[in-house]
């Protein structure tokens, strides 16, 4: 097949935690039957925090435990649920996630495989990103570098294969709008495995993982702070207040964070800023408003990875374990056996004047509106604006006949705008004596994007060790823009047969138009520009949940996706094949709560192809890859024997291979995707001293198999792993007589100080991006 040289985009390289899914374990309690009810009518009611009655997941732990426990961490008032699913479970499978089911469905009663990761969790476990978040889930890993800020890889996909969603929004291709996000605002994350286009549109063979912002509750006035400070000299603080107002039916949330995280390379950084806020207004017992407002911007000077070196070069310096294999750098220079060289391991080659930015605007509205007792009119309205430029050094590429890097300069900038709106129609009804739902859903956005680029790349070579880093030089641009509409008519629909057996299924209807212009540095449109392409897919969902035995449900599904060839509106040329990449997924598994709710186990095995798929093969050439394939199983399990003991892992296997990726000089049929380990397995324990301070100590480890640089695989980061420790204590009320809880907590990240490769951009495959080392961190958090 064709290979197609292109200039690769800076959004393409940003497509980016220890242990959320296994959470910890409630005290007893009544295991949910929901599924052995009929679903209830749809109520309209503001939306509150995503926490339960009783904190779900790890967060169950905490419910459960002595009253002064409690009062340490005591959730925020709970969102209303179906009313057979506020039982905790210590997978979180009674959370609702939006992100899978419109229907209002909970993990355990959506046939597929979902995680949802609480504020609470969060908090505990000390993720301070998103990419921390998706390093806990079920076999998924991150970049965790602001040069990769949203970079994930599960069920042997990564990058644009992946959904990222904003509140159940889709802000765009995922690779050019993903930036690093901090998880003080938010209330969860949502972690929906395999295709997704039924729920979240046009994208991902993977899956899709949903941020969704925290929400006001009815209920007395709550605030919140948090501050943390590590070794990297890192600082975090937030604050947030929520509850209702002095007027009638009115309920506000308020949110502010602030953090400067800094890496362990030279000279790196990233600040970060988000400001929130929501206000619910019920009108009447069947009509509620609501509107939302948020800013947020990060600025960063990034770190891009060290160059891979010969072993035979570094000599003394050359490192074991970090990487291994032969390379052919992409300036040409054959470097045989490679290696990082460990007098490079805290080295910046970025140019001095780097920068990173990027500020972004949301605003959101809606309403819920009862027509009938089983018919219920929703709709949300956003605006999203974004600005975003990189101006970096980007290509580490080791010189044998020099003995110095060779660097390449690269700059871009964004410039989007997106409006749209989703409405959904719910209901309720009895057909021919069995229980239904079904909700019909219209939804349309428009995207424009303007995007100034590099038409020059600067380059120079400079020593390996301390390089003089210089400056970027003279930039000249020119600009491509892009304009996407998205029109979607879905349905969702669940049928129970029985009290324990129902189907699930949907389908979605899709148009998607594509506008493209190109000038060059001169402002004129270049050959084949503008030009306009449209598609039209069709996917959907089928499935099915059976509760055998109460806590015990069986589930299974298949379903379809799609996406734009590529999945980026800026990589391929006019005259190219753009027509849609497809996939589609089996995928069966069981979900079991049991010992009244002390322990929870889940498993799944599923079957993924993608075909017509585009993929970096090296440097910066793309290749049309034919066919992807991906097969594996996934295992979690929690358990609290006695009551101050928390026990739980999880892991996963996957193989994933690409087919018929045959190529001009050569095929990589049956190489391995990048960044895809074939095992991840996380596992953790803590021990509560229920003590006038109770204490609580713990440990989380993770390890990552073996994984490639590029689809070439020729180049192997090593397996690794990796382990945090930490200790908090509840610090009784009266203490602070002001403050209802409050908690300190001392953490060691990487405790054993291991140096490993976390991640490799196929589009960068001269260098290798690392792991951050032990770093110390100490926080503290209040509720009041």
């Amino acid at each position: 097949m064709s290979s197609i040289r292109i200039v690769r985009p800076r959004h393409f390289l940003l497509a980016s935690a220890a242990l959320t899914s296994l959470a910890a374990i409630d005290m007893p309690a009544a295991l949910a039957q929901q599924a052995r009810e009929p679903l209830p009518a749809v109520e309209v009611s503001p939306p509150q925090s995503r926490k339960q009655a009783r904190p779900a997941g790890r967060d169950a732990a905490s419910a459960g435990r002595t009253a002064a426990r409690r009062r340490a961490t005591a959730a925020p008032a709970s969102r209303p649920v179906v009313p057979n699913a506020a039982a905790p479970t210590p997978l979180n499978s009674n959370a609702i996630a939006e992100s899978a089911s419109r229907l209002g469905l909970t993990v355990r009663e959506t046939p597929a495989t979902v995680e949802v990761i609480s504020a609470e969790t969060m908090r505990e476990q000390g993720y301070r990103t998103v990419s921390d978040v998706a390093q806990g889930a079920v076999g998924v890993t991150a970049g965790d570098n602001p040069a990769e800020p949203s970079a994930f890889s599960m069920r042997g996909f990564t990058n644009s294969q992946i959904n990222t969603l904003y509140n159940g929004i889709k802000i765009g291709p995922q690779n050019m709008t993903s930036r690093i996000v901090d998880t003080a605002n938010l209330e969860a994350v949502e972690i929906l495995k395999g295709p997704a286009s039924l729920i979240s549109g046009e994208g991902a063979a993977g899956g899709a993982i949903n941020f969704v912002t925290k929400q006001p509750h009815t209920g007395p006035i709550r605030n919140e702070a948090d501050f943390s400070y590590d070794s990297l000299n890192s600082f975090r603080a937030y604050y947030g207040s929520g509850g209702s107002t002095n007027v009638q039916g009115l309920d506000y949330r308020f949110d502010v964070s602030r953090s400067s995280l800094n890496g362990f390379a030279d000279d790196t950084n990233t600040r970060t800023l988000d400001v929130s806020g929501q206000l619910n207004y019920r009108i009447s017992d069947s009509l509620k408003v609501w509107g939302a407002i948020e800013y947020r911007e990060d600025r960063g000077k990034a770190y891009w990875g060290a160059p891979l070196v010969p072993v035979a070069f570094s000599g003394s310096h050359a490192t074991a374990g970090i990487v291994s294999g032969t390379y052919i750098a992409s300036n040409g220079s054959n470097l045989g056996p490679i290696t990082i060289d460990d007098r490079t391991f805290n080295t910046n080659y970025n140019v001095l004047d780097n920068r990173n930015v990027a500020q972004e605007v949301w605003l959101r509205g809606g309403f819920e509106l009862k027509l009938a007792p089983d018919l219920t009119l929703k709709s949300q309205a956003y605006a999203y604006g974004a600005e975003r430029s990189w101006f970096n050094n980007e290509v580490e590429a080791f010189n044998t006949a020099t003995n110095t890097v060779d660097r390449s300069r690269f700059y871009v900038a964004h410039s989007q705008r997106l409006v749209g709106n989703i409405t959904d129609l719910t209901w309720d009804a009895n057909i021919a004596g069995f229980d239904n739902r079904l909700v019909t859903t219209l939804s349309s956005s428009y995207l424009d994007f303007v995007r100034p680029g590099a038409a020059n790349f600067p380059g120079d070579s400079v020593d390996l060790v301390d390089p003089v880093r210089g400056f970027y030089g003279l930039l000249t641009t020119k600009q491509q823009t892009a304009r996407i509409d998205n029109e979607a008519l879905s349905f969702e629909d669940r049928l129970k047969l029985t009290r324990t057996f129902s189907l699930i299924g949907g389908l979605r209807v899709e148009h998607i138009g594509l506008d493209r212009n190109s000038t060059d540095v001169n402002g004129l449109e270049n050959a084949n520009f503008p030009f306009s392409k449209s598609w039209a897919p069709v996917t959907g969902r089928i499935g099915y949940t059976w509760e055998a035995v109460p806590g015990l449900t069986f589930f299974s599904q298949y379903a379809t996706g799609a996406d734009i060839s590529a999945n980026n509106i800026f990589l391929l040329a006019p005259t190219q094949n753009l027509d849609l990449t497809t996939a589609r997924t089996y995928e069966t598994g069981v979900k079991h709560v049991l010992w009244d709710n002390r322990a929870e186990w889940s498993f799944s095995a599923y079957d993924i192809v993608r075909k017509n798929v585009y993929a970096a093969a090296g440097g910066q050439t793309l290749n049309i890859a034919g066919r992807q394939e991906s097969k594996g199983v996934e295992l979690a399990g929690a358990i609290r024997p006695i009551e101050p003991l928390r026990l739980w892992g999880n892991i996963a296997y996957v193989d994933a291979r690409y087919a018929d990726y045959d190529f001009a000089g050569g095929s990589f049929s049956g190489n391995t995707p990048p960044n895809v380990p074939r095992i991840v397995a996380n596992a953790g324990a803590s021990w509560r001293f229920f003590t006038p301070w109770p204490v609580e100590i713990g440990i989380t480890g993770r390890h990552v198999g073996d994984r490639y640089n590029s689809d070439a695989n020729t180049v192997t980061m090593n397996a690794y792993t990796v382990g945090d420790i930490y200790a908090f204590v509840d610090i009784p009320r009266t203490v602070f007589n002001a403050v209802d809880q409050a908690r300190l907590t001392f953490r060691v990240r990487n405790f054993t100080d291991k140096r490993y490769a976390i991640w490799g951009d196929p589009f960068y495959p001269d260098q290798i991006l690392l792991g951050a080392p032990r770093t110390y961190e100490i926080s503290a958090a209040f509720k009041w």
